[in-house]
């Protein structure tokens, strides 16, 4: 029996009373694959916005310590509005000035927020529910019900992130990392422990992992079984190939990471002991408990998910980037096969490098050096990856549209963010720099101008799907440009702080460590300089790049405006697309109807050629589709075999 058999009776299956569902089951408890991934999306968009606002927080904080945030007494004056944020932040700013306690929880919470929140939901839930059935010419995920079940619990756990702010013990404070026994410990004195801001962000992970599996055992399930006619392994478009091996990253490292969130719920709320050794103190008192844990094994159990996560973040980014390239270039993928081989085994060594986080755990020297040269080999894949998307632009007929300026720029930043990872890879190298900015800049360059830039070229490429509209190409432009500039002008600098001994978690920026703050190099002058043009009296040391940093951030949150602008204005104000293929893009999803209706498409898909078949020679049009056995004729069902795998049950 061929694959696409199972998928039409499936939705004759759930499709019957579709015509009569009301706006709540349509759109609210869909089990639509497109509304989940629709919901997934715009969830993740605005908890990455939630994220950037405690970031722009700490940013006021670090520049200009003890002054008080711009506004605030405007904001707290504001009715409700001013009450809500007067209970979430403003009671732990008196005078509206950030101070320790307050940093902490913007730094966790941002951290968290920003990953577990934002860009997984976006990056992988969103993009792969939306685009992936369409790719494989299924109409909808295996499993309909357990997907809705997905996004609900991611909610529940985004609502409770969110909620934390508001108990009286406000959010989590100990690192987005929670790391025992300080995070086991903090706060115990409390009333009531289950309304601390450390049990919720612990419930709250257990029910966002429990999305995240669920998803992911969806996904896998979907790709093997419900493939098109023809649809062979080496014909799924890499989008799929990257979500496929992202979905096993989840399904095998987050398991640990939710032991590791009850166990330590069960040392704060029950009184157990398994990450908490047996002599701990708080307040010049022994803690009343039966000792014997191990801190040790928290930081095993949270990197052994961390790590691989790190790639659950970024392949996304280049399953889009595959898409995008192709299509604006008019040239095919460059090196598929040796891509997918190579995601393959980044999948695999990134279960292989957890500990180079634990270096500074006292590590003996053999086992770090077996952790070193696992992370020195895992560059290997990532730079075949950046590699076949640098050479498909070489001869290219390139278009400069919105998503392809996203995934131009991608490709430096993220080579900044993996070469500037390679030192730290050895042990002599990150005992210096660990914790310090440099480390912070590393990471940002891969998720921020990296992986972000890859979720925005997403946005921008498969918004007229979803909508029938085309989001304006303008606002597109000044979206790209400020954000290509603030990126750099938060990060960048980081590298020179770090290798200067900046701490991460210095709530002032550095101001009361004047040895380590008051170096000043080439970069510092270059930096006071340009500020005196305006006026503006830096300081040349280290410590001026922190008002560097955070007008970064706020050219960064400017060139936010026209995005969200563009984005909700386009749903009814954007052109019209003219065709359902209107980038002649060669993957299926462009063969179903625009925007695509319950079922997807309106023919039975068959695949009988690769993914990226453009500018063929001999083929008038520049590309030639996947769906087409010649141009502009669609391949008939006795056109192509099912895969192999999936045609027998």
């Amino acid at each position: 029996m061929s694959a696409a058999a199972p998928t039409h009776d499936h939705a004759h299956d759930h499709g019957h009373d579709h015509h009569e569902l009301s706006f709540i089951k349509k759109y609210i408890w869909s089990t639509d694959h497109k509304v989940i991934g629709i919901q997934y999306a715009v969830s993740g968009l605005l908890f990455l916005l939630f994220g950037f606002f405690l970031m722009m927080l700490m940013r006021w904080s670090i520049a200009y310590p003890g002054q008080p945030i711009p506004g605030f007494g405007f904001v707290t004056s504001i009715p409700v509005i001013g009450d809500l944020f007067q209970e979430m932040i403003g009671r732990w700013a008196p005078g509206g000035v950030v101070n320790g306690e307050l940093y902490n929880m913007l730094g966790a919470m941002h951290g968290t927020i920003m990953v577990f929140l934002g860009i997984v939901p976006l990056g992988f839930a969103g993009f792969v529910n939306f685009v992936m059935p369409l790719q494989i010419g299924t109409i909808d995920m295996a499993f309909p019900r357990l997907n809705m079940w997905s996004y609900w619990l991611f909610f529940v756990s985004g609502v409770m992130m969110f909620a934390s702010f508001f108990l009286g013990t406000g959010s989590v404070q100990t690192g987005w990392t929670m790391y025992s026994p300080l995070a086991s410990t903090t706060g115990l004195a409390v009333t009531n422990v289950w309304m601390h801001g450390h049990t919720w962000w612990l419930l709250a992970m257990v029910f966002n992992i429990s999305a995240s599996l669920l998803g992911s055992v969806n996904v896998i399930t979907t790709v093997i079984n419900l493939r098109a006619k023809g649809m062979t392994w080496m014909r799924l478009p890499f989008f799929c190939w990257a979500m496929f091996i992202v979905s096993f990253l989840l399904l095998l490292a987050f398991p640990p990471l939710e032991v590791a969130a009850l166990l330590q719920l069960m040392d704060r709320v029950f009184g157990a002991s398994f990450f908490l050794p047996t002599g701990l103190m708080e307040g010049g008192q022994h803690l009343d408990i039966a000792g014997g844990g191990s801190p040790l094994l928290y930081q095993h159990l949270f990197w052994f998910l961390a790590h691989p996560e790190v790639y659950v973040l970024i392949l996304p980014a280049f399953a889009i980037l595959t898409e995008v390239i192709p299509a604006n270039t008019r040239r095919p993928l460059w090196g598929y096969k040796a891509m997918v081989y190579a995601a393959l085994t980044l999948g695999f060594l990134s279960f292989l490098v957890w500990a180079h986080h634990m270096y500074l755990t006292g590590m003996g020297t053999m086992m770090s050096t077996y952790f070193q040269i696992t992370t020195v080999l895992i560059s290997v894949p990532s730079v075949i990856l950046l590699t076949g998307l640098m050479i498909s632009l070489w001869g290219g007929s390139i278009r400069f549209t919105p998503q392809m300026l996203f995934a131009s720029a991608f490709l430096p930043m993220f080579g900044i963010g993996g070469l500037t990872g390679l030192p730290l890879a050895f042990t002599f190298i990150d005992l210096a720099l660990h914790d310090t900015y440099y480390v912070i800049g590393h990471f940002h360059y891969v998720v921020a101008p990296g992986t972000i830039f890859g979720l925005f070229a997403g946005v921008y490429h498969w918004y007229p799907k979803a909508t029938g509209r085309i989001m304006n190409d303008f606002l597109g432009k000044l979206h790209f440009w400020p954000s290509l500039l603030g990126m750099n002008m938060i990060f960048a600098p980081m590298f020179i702080q770090g290798m200067g001994g900046f701490h991460r978690r210095w709530y002032d920026g550095g101001k009361y460590f004047e040895q380590t703050s008051s170096a000043s190099n080439w970069f510092t002058e270059l930096n006071s300089g340009f500020f005196s043009l305006f006026g503006m009296d830096v300081p040349n040391n280290l410590l001026g790049l922190n008002v560097l940093m955070s007008v970064g951030a706020f050219v960064l949150a400017v060139g936010q405006v026209p995005f969200i602008l563009n984005f909700f204005l386009s749903i009814k104000g954007g052109k019209k697309v003219e065709s359902d293929n209107p980038w002649h893009a060669t993957t299926l999803e462009w063969a179903a109807p625009t925007p695509p209706p319950h079922g997807n498409f309106d023919f039975e898909p068959v695949v009988v050629r690769g993914p990226y078949e453009y500018s063929v020679p001999g083929v008038d049009q520049d590309y030639f589709p996947q769906w087409e056995s010649e141009p502009g004729k669609r391949a008939e069902p006795s056109a192509a075999p099912a895969p192999a795998v999936a045609a027998h049950h």
